[in-house]
């Protein structure tokens, strides 16, 4: 598929890169063009900071100042008896998350709830957003790309079987 992407559109050429983790070949932002550093967006960029933020706290907790600092913290720890009634609040307002507008909610409101379902990640999200706008020679935003990748996943697969079957498939990819 890369390929005839960059058959269709040689200027993206510029714009391709290889990861420098897992080593594929993906499609870089513009302003990215020509780095040898880059990490892909589908799961190494993620990988490598949280890599180096595990060695930089390590780091910092060997030293004298951290030391005194985990100690701290680890005896706090142990005076916490219940959780605070924030701490409670955030909890219900988080088992709301994903349903419908109610009444009285704003449509932005509605909007992000609808996102938290979303079963992609953003990095992925900007990545193809920014293909598509390579590709396509516009700019896309990230509501069309959300759109076109639901559409790719109502389509039923090639496979014959049975409406039922496919409705059972998708009901164990995305429980109501």
């Amino acid at each position: 598929m890369l390929r005839s992407v960059l058959r269709g559109r040689p200027e993206v050429r510029s714009c391709l890169s290889r990861c420098r983790h897992c080593r594929i070949f993906f499609i870089a932002d513009p302003r990215n063009a020509g780095r040898e550093n880059l990490g892909c967006p589908f799961g190494c960029q993620e990988a490598h900071r949280k890599e180096e933020s595990t060695r930089r706290s390590v780091a910092y907790y060997r030293e004298a100042e951290g030391k005194v600092k985990k100690r701290l913290l680890n005896s706090k720890r142990c005076l916490v008896v219940g959780r605070p009634e924030s701490c409670v609040a955030a909890t219900q307002e988080e088992s709301g998350a994903g349903k419908f507008a109610q009444p009285g909610e704003s449509g932005d409101e509605a909007e992000s709830r609808a996102e938290s379902r979303i079963p992609w990640s953003a990095a992925v999200l900007e990545h193809v957003r920014v293909v598509s706008s390579l590709i396509e020679g516009r700019r896309v935003r990230r509501e069309e790309v959300m759109e076109m990748l639901w559409k790719v996943l109502r389509q039923h697969s090639m496979a014959r079987r049975r409406r039922l079957d496919h409705l059972v498939a998708r009901l164990h990819q995305q429980p109501p």
